[in-house]
């Protein structure tokens, strides 16, 4: 399968060079470029890509927005962030607006590929030093689990946080797969979240983790 992508990026030699890039990679195809936020929203709206791949610091309307708006109205728009910012407060913002990749500038060809395709597919997919930043966000101890989440809606989400698949929870849960969806459908109603993105962001964000 073809994977449609818009790129956003406001600097035009990394846009054009993006779209070079990724014109040349399998399995990807180049729908459009935008300039800044708001024609990344528009893009996203008259081309029906399935990926945008999104630069978060442009004029007019910056990247966390334009992901907001993109996952809030065309929720079958998916959003990979591409930027130069690896900080917390750039990942969470990301992260909360709805973007389901996160990836640092520098990341090379089969990195990017690899994402677009994993994100186009429904799952997350984040840089390992982005995920390690995650990791050292989280500074305070555990606690009672928040938001009423059970024991097992907390067992599901640290091992969403864990980036596994929910086969792979029902494996290491003893459940089946129909059981998993309902934990997560329960989880996110709770916690307030729309996809596992969103999901790994609270638990990092609130200590639920495999770290000790």
């Amino acid at each position: 399968m073809t994977v449609r992508v818009v790129v956003a990026d406001d600097q035009t030699v990394v846009r054009e060079g993006l779209v070079l890039l990724l014109g040349l990679l399998p399995g990807i195809e180049v729908a459009g470029a935008a300039a800044d936020g708001e024609e990344a929203v528009r893009l996203a709206r008259d081309l029906a890509p399935q990926v945008v791949l999104m630069d978060l610091r442009m004029p007019r309307m910056d990247g966390v927005e334009a992901t907001r708006r993109i996952r809030t109205e065309l929720p079958g728009v998916q959003v990979v962030v591409l930027t130069t910012y690896s900080d917390d407060e750039s990942i969470f913002a990301a992260l909360r607006a709805g973007a389901r990749g996160y990836l640092t500038k520098d990341a090379d060809p089969e990195a990017l590929a690899t994402a677009i395709t994993t994100v186009a597919a429904g799952q997350a997919d984040f840089d390992a030093r982005v995920q390690l930043r995650l990791a050292e966000s989280v500074t305070t101890p555990r606690r009672a689990a928040p938001d009423g989440l059970t024991r097992r809606e907390v067992e599901v989400l640290t091992l969403i946080a864990g980036g596994r698949s929910n086969a792979e929870i029902a494996a290491r849960l003893f459940i089946s797969e129909a059981t998993v969806k309902t934990h997560i459908n329960n989880l996110f109603a709770k916690v307030g979240v729309r996809d596992r993105a969103q999901a790994v962001a609270y638990a990092f964000r609130h200590g639920i983790t495999d770290s000790p």
